[in-house]
């Protein structure tokens, strides 16, 4: 898997007897913490929508790479792997509270003598993310002591989804196929149980994908599948690796696939599909943006 994509099964997630899933906080401070460590992107970037900028996040390269928006502070300190972070580094910094995302099968024992510890179940059940992603919202705005500002994103996701869907109401769009490049042969394509068909629902809009996806929302396919949705709309999130741009000058059946022959590919500043809101917001406003432009 790609730096941007390493996630295991849930069913390994809820295995762990150890896991966050089972310790959602501990250990209330006196005053909403201020020093906030993230071990995963996903609660980097809530984090960030509520205003508050982490000290130190998990494979920071990787976050402006794949993730990108919210803009992480070049003050943010890097803990390395997301899988492993930096115990040393974390006692170092003595934050005052450690995020994570539920899912990653860290052992709560290894952080939480470090600082009180909190997880965002996102993915954790069948609930829909976009669901999820309101109520966590809400859940860490509490904990942070930034009620206002998980209010204000909560209207504020509503109000770019309803924008975005207004703009697009006069239009006939073709179905879409969301997607990432895996490598120059296989594609994760987007569909039922992630964000971005959250969104796409609430846009009013039909994603031409509708095969069996994971956990997450997604499909791992070879690109020779893409044959089988017809003139759908390509829409691949960046960033788009050198290699998968060489397939895409080279090879003769991208070239020829229905939906290559029936509409310019369109393309998506990096976003992370496994994030909160913000995501949310930002997908629909600039999938609406590229579309009118179509």
């Amino acid at each position: 898997m790609s730096a941007g994509f390493h996630y295991p099964t849930r069913r390994a997630f809820l295995g762990g007897t150890g896991a966050f899933a089972a310790f959602p906080f501990r250990g209330f401070a006196s005053s909403p913490p201020r020093r906030v460590a993230c071990l995963e992107w996903t609660a980097a970037g809530m984090v960030m929508s509520l205003g508050l900028a982490p000290i130190a996040v998990g494979d920071l390269k990787g976050y402006r790479q794949w993730v990108d928006q919210p803009t992480l502070p070049e003050t943010t300190l890097d803990l390395g792997s997301r899988g492993e972070p930096s115990l040393e580094l974390l006692e170092e910094l003595d934050p005052d509270l450690i995020i994570a995302t539920y899912g990653y099968g860290l052992e709560v024992g290894d952080f939480e003598r470090f600082a009180p510890t909190y997880d965002l179940p996102l993915y954790a059940d069948k609930t829909s993310p976009y669901a999820q992603a309101r109520l966590e919202t809400k859940k860490l705005g509490e904990r942070l002591g930034r009620e206002r500002e998980a209010e204000a994103l909560l209207l504020g996701t509503e109000r770019a989804i309803d924008e975005s869907r207004l703009r697009l109401a006069d239009r006939k769009a073709a179905p879409l196929c969301l997607f990432t490049f895996f490598d120059n042969r296989h594609l994760r394509i987007y569909g039922a149980g992630s964000l971005l068909q959250d969104v796409l629902d609430r846009l009013d809009l039909r994603n031409a994908w509708d095969r069996e996806t994971s956990e997450w929302g997604i499909s791992t396919v070879g690109v020779e599948q893409l044959a089988t949705i017809g003139d759908a709309r390509l829409v691949c999130l960046e960033p788009i690796m050198p290699h998968a741009v060489r397939m895409m000058r080279g090879s003769s059946l991208w070239q020829n696939l229905p939906a290559v022959r029936a509409h310019p590919i369109t393309s998506i500043p990096a976003l992370w599909p496994f994030g909160g809101l913000d995501v949310a917001a930002r997908f629909a406003s600039l999938l609406a943006d590229n579309l009118v432009s179509a």
